[in-house]
């Protein structure tokens, strides 16, 4: 019985030692998983790493996981992966108790990230419009609702509700309005119903009349560009267009004593005090109001570096604030009884509060100036209390009252730009070297002065180079010689022009500011000066082609490491930044460009010697700048460009051009269509036989068959404009991300593309 016993045993020990195997396995791979906690728990611990920083960048990743995630089945998916996750690590972490940083970041990153997701995806839901179907042309009546000033321009943009034609909706349409008298209307004057007091100028509040084009918000161009239609949708316009002739005013508006009111007669004001391109920026750092700008100063002031002194943002909110927080500090320091009683940084402090809320409102509060607003306002409570007031904490706060109120600020360049801007300042002031070289000392004023001068460079430097990859991201060009520039206009614009600016406005009141505004006129004259300068030096400006977001997002993942930890650490970040620094420096150009209707095509055409550069050959010549100028910056390329026909190489036809390209080792013929005219199917097939490419503004017969891609109007409607890289056969379309965000709607068949049936050839 024992030897009967003992076989069953023997036969069952391969069973039993497999089994005692797999239990080592999964115990070794569990003691692994547990010391790769503890480490990574251990380093948490001690790098004193601030939580609320990352849990914003959290929240900010789900924001931007909802605008490249295509359909809603992805967004649900994610949220519902984020918020499992979430619980799961809670669960755990309750019923073992260890490693409290680590389970308390699988709770929480998860967690803010699903929310994140969800907040913009309400936000569009709630506050996305619906744009108009197809073009409008037509009379309409509606009610204003803002007027902006576009002097420079010789024009107003006109911000009107009115009534869908064939709908039941209002919708808000956005106008270009050529300087012109107003009229008034034999409505307006007349008793007629009663209901109108007569005519008045252009206010808000205005029931008008006028013949108007409306066209629906447009997407991108091509790959890259900039995106109305998204910006359309969150602000609540249906179109937007220009008004042919003249206004008629129904019913009066508000005559006067409202903000916007007082905001126009503060712009004027100034422009009257300050004639030319003075009076123009005066004017937008009193009212915020930009549209007495010229041209040709805006664009110094971008390729000079200094275009974040035209719009209202942190340095201008700063600057009010600490002049409030100065004056009123020093005055309520004259009175003992005070003094002795009061924290006088409260009081100060509560001044400065004032004043910036007031100068946020007066300059119309737009997300730029609330943000800037925000942040100064957590400057000011840090000050009061005695916390340090330049913080990460604090920026993640003022991040977070952003985006929970305007999530879609994220992709936006002047949120990106912003704070961007102030991580990198923060990351500066918190190295131990920059510590050590600003610490107090005893020295002369001289070394002082160094030592600031060459502080203001090396932070001027540092933030040029965080903001460099943003700019060619949105604008596809930036300027070098930022840092050195806004060495004088910074401290100028600080202590100079925005003090010099508050004191006129008083001086006025009792008419003696004539002095102090030919003081802040030449203030201004000088920066203009610079800023045409450093933009005229060579290898002032770069430009680069529209890019995808990768690169951008390899840069700003090394850049959010680099400033959110502290140590050596930190360090790691610099690969990625570095990696997405070269990514833009090397991308190349695409080869070709067509617009989203097809209309519009520019071809790159290579320097045919060493040193000639290249150049940008359009299809079709245009008397506006603006299709010039896109399809120039989206190349990345400057100067001036050529017309198809007229190239030595093209073969053209009033209908159609054929050209070959050498790319990549490869001869790439493409025919190109110049009208729309119905043409022989038979010579037609026969021509795509024989290319590699045809671009059309019209619908082609199926029996057109190019070698590799057939871009007529039946593809364009779906994929919107194209960018085509031959040497790698690649084929970039705005369709793609935009999935079934609401304001992606591609066009539709029958919308006025119906051809005339005429005869013409083809090659």
């Amino acid at each position: 019985m024992a030897s009967e016993a003992a076989k069953p045993d023997e036969k069952s020990s391969p069973d039993m030692s497999g089994c005692a195997a797999l239990r080592r396995r999964q115990w070794n791979s569990e003691s692994n998983l547990s010391r790769a906690l503890a480490g990574v728990e251990g380093f948490l611990s001690k790098s004193g790493h601030d939580r609320a920083p990352w849990l914003c960048v959290a929240f900010g990743t789900g924001i931007l996981a909802w605008f490249t995630l295509p359909l809603p089945l992805h967004w649900v998916t994610l949220t519902t992966l984020c918020i499992a996750a979430s619980l799961a690590a809670h669960l755990c972490w309750r019923r073992c108790g260890a490693f409290p940083y680590v389970s308390q970041a699988l709770f929480w990153v998860p967690l803010l990230l699903a929310a994140g997701c969800l907040l913009v995806w309400a936000r569009s839901e709630i506050s996305g419009t619906r744009p108009i179907r197809a073009p409008l042309f037509g009379t309409f009546t509606g009610r204003l609702l803002a007027v902006e000033e576009q002097s420079a321009l010789g024009r107003r943009r006109l911000f009107v509700a009115i009534r869908e034609p064939g709908g039941d909706r209002a919708i808000k349409v956005r106008l270009n309005l050529a300087d012109a008298p107003t009229t008034p209307s034999p409505v307006a004057s007349g008793s007629g119903d009663g209901a109108s007091q007569g005519a008045g100028p252009l206010t808000p509040g205005s029931l008008v009349r006028f013949k108007a084009r409306l066209m629906p918000p447009a997407a991108a161009m091509v790959p890259g560009g900039y995106n109305f239609a998204r910006t359309a949708w969150f602000s609540g316009l249906a179109a937007s267009g220009a008004v042919l002739g003249r206004v008629e005013v129904l019913e009066p508006g508000q005559a006067g004593g409202s903000l916007a009111g007082l905001r126009r007669s503060l712009s004027r004001h100034v422009r009257a005090r300050m004639p030319g391109g003075a009076g123009g920026i005066g004017a937008a750092l009193v009212s915020g109001d930009r549209g007495g700008i010229g041209t040709g100063d805006a664009q110094a002031m971008r390729d000079a570096g200094l275009a974040h002194l035209l719009s209202i943002s942190g340095l201008h909110v700063s600057a009010v604030i600490a002049l409030a927080y100065m004056v009123a500090i020093r005055l309520l320091a004259l009175w003992p009884a005070l003094a002795l009683r009061v924290r006088l940084p409260v009081l100060a402090s509560a001044m400065g509060a004032l004043a910036g809320v007031s100068y946020t409102v007066l300059t119309g509060a737009q997300v730029p100036t609330v943000r800037s607003c925000v942040g100064a306002l957590l400057v000011l409570m840090a000050l009061a209390i005695g916390r340090e007031p330049l913080s990460l904490r604090m920026l993640a706060i003022a991040a977070f009252v952003v985006l929970a109120l305007w999530p879609e600020a994220i992709i936006g360049p002047s949120f990106q730009m912003s704070f961007a801007a102030v991580l990198a300042l923060v990351s500066l002031s918190t190295c131990a070297p920059v510590r050590a070289f600003v610490a107090a000392r005893e020295e002369g004023v001289l070394a002082r002065l160094a030592r600031w001068f060459a502080m203001l460079l090396v932070t001027g430097l540092v933030i040029d180079l965080a903001l460099m990859p943003i700019t060619l991201y949105h604008f596809h060009r930036a300027g070098f010689y930022g840092a050195f520039a806004n060495i004088v206009a910074i401290p100028m614009t600080t202590f100079v022009i925005m003090p010099g600016i508050a004191l006129g406005l008083a001086a006025d009141l009792f008419g003696l500011g004539v002095p102090v505004w030919w003081l802040v006129e030449r203030a201004i004259d000088t920066i203009l000066a610079l800023a045409h300068f450093v933009a005229s030096r060579p290898g002032a400006v770069t430009v680069i082609p529209a890019i995808g977001g990768s690169a951008l997002a390899l840069f700003a993942l090394g850049g959010v490491w680099v400033g959110l930890w502290r140590g050596q650490v930190r360090l790691l970040g610099l690969g990625p930044a570095l990696a997405g620094l070269v990514w833009l420096a090397l991308l190349p150009p695409p080869d070709i460009l067509v617009g989203g209707d097809g209309r519009h095509v520019g071809i790159v055409e290579r320097g045919s010697r060493k040193g000639t550069a290249d150049r940008l050959v359009l299809l079709r010549e245009s008397r506006s700048s603006y299709v010039r100028d896109n399809l120039l910056e989206l190349a990345g390329m400057q100067g001036d460009t050529a017309y198809l026909p007229d190239q030595p190489g093209a073969r053209c036809t009033p209908d159609f051009c054929t050209l070959v390209l050498e790319r990549g080792g490869k001869a790439w013929t493409i025919l190109v269509s110049r009208s729309r005219n119905a043409v022989p199917e038979r010579a037609l097939a026969a021509t795509c036989d024989r290319v590699d490419i045809v671009i059309a503004d019209r619908w082609l017969p199926q029996s057109c068959r190019p070698r590799w891609l057939k871009a007529d109007r039946a593809m364009l409607v779906r994929t919107g404009g194209l960018s085509i890289d031959l040497s790698n056969q690649t084929l970039r379309t705005v369709a793609e991300g935009q999935g079934k965000h609401g304001w992606w709607r591609p066009y539709e068949s029958g919308t006025g593309m119906d051809l005339p049936l005429i005869s013409a050839k083809v090659f």
